[in-house]
């Protein structure tokens, strides 16, 4: 018997326009396939604020890593990660992103934690990953997260929370600002 995935988790194109899918994708559906503009409750979401920056290098200052892998599933707007501590205890969380904007630099972001159970039956959705370990800086009052890719690759990341800015650290070695580009996106970088 030929096992398939049922009806309700099988691919199917996002609501709205489209005509606009690129279906190069193999299936895929990238942010920018979305609704650029979604009305939406904030009630239960927490709404970020996010400047990308690749880096040279990872600063001094670092306070803490964490082991991460994210899981974006196919066709959705959805994330599944998987954090692992320093200390060994693993966190296991659903989130769902909805821009609020034109592009990545804002959005409004739910979280679901889940337990071993919920993890196996969401895991087993296809989806693309992301490993990377992520380094917080804590110094000179700015709090940044550093991700470095499996690649080698740096990627900083700063929240401006309610007062967006341009202000960077001096020790941050910027090579480049990509905050508004897609393929830095934590969704365009999973393969």
């Amino acid at each position: 018997m030929n096992w398939a995935w049922p009806t309700c988790y099988q691919l199917r194109p996002p609501i709205g326009d489209l005509g606009s899918i690129d279906r190069t994708t193999w299936g895929h559906v990238r942010p920018t396939d979305y609704p650029r503009s979604v009305p939406v409750s904030l009630k239960y979401a927490v709404v970020e604020r996010e400047r990308r920056y690749v880096l040279a290098s990872i600063p001094t200052g670092v306070t803490s890593t964490k082991e991460i892998v994210d899981r974006y599933v196919t066709g959705t707007r959805l994330r599944l990660r998987e954090v692992r501590q320093g200390d060994s205890a693993v966190v296991r969380k659903l989130g769902h992103k909805v821009r609020l904007g034109k592009g990545p630099e804002e959005i409004a972001c739910t979280n679901f934690y889940l337990n071993d159970e919920e993890w196996a039956v969401l895991a087993a959705l296809p989806a693309r990953k992301l490993r990377k370990r992520r380094h917080m800086v804590a110094r000179d009052g700015w709090l940044v997260a550093i991700d470095e890719h499996e690649d080698g690759t740096l990627v900083a990341e700063i929240d401006d929370a309610d007062k967006p800015s341009d202000a960077l650290p001096g020790w941050l070695d910027v090579v480049s600002d990509v905050s508004n580009d897609e393929s830095w996106t934590g969704a365009g970088l999973a393969r």
